[in-house]
């Protein structure tokens, strides 16, 4: 899946030591720019902590993303995990629009001569 949007809030990172070692996360909000302005915390596991940490709140971005819910004590959690990001340009401004010139009004040319007019209407 892929969420595009601007960059609401960077969130501090988190580590700490788990059996596998040690691990660190950074999440960020992002609104989706559509009819709603939804917001959505993705996070970003691992290496792709860094990835995150050259944002800047306001950047548009496109992110690929995984959903994943599981059960912990008979509640469910959803995390959204980014996998990949794409910073893309900002759109620029519209440049005015330049006024548009008519062509002037040309006289139909005559005929040269009584013999290259038509009087047929079709």
């Amino acid at each position: 899946m892929e969420i595009t949007g601007l960059v609401y809030k960077i969130l501090p990172v988190q580590s700490g030591t788990s059996a596998r070692g040690e691990w660190q996360k950074r999440e960020i909000i992002v609104e989706q720019t559509d009819d709603f302005n939804r917001k959505v915390c993705v996070t970003f596991f691992g290496d792709k902590a860094a990835d995150a940490a050259n944002l800047r709140e306001g950047d548009k971005v496109s992110i690929s993303i995984n959903v994943e819910s599981r059960e912990y004590n008979g509640r469910w959690y959803t995390n959204v995990n980014a996998w990949r990001i794409n910073p893309t340009a900002a759109a620029a401004p519209a440049a005015p629009a330049a006024p548009v010139e008519e062509a002037p009004f040309k006289e139909p040319a005559m005929p040269a001569s009584a013999d290259d007019v038509d009087d047929l209407p079709f």
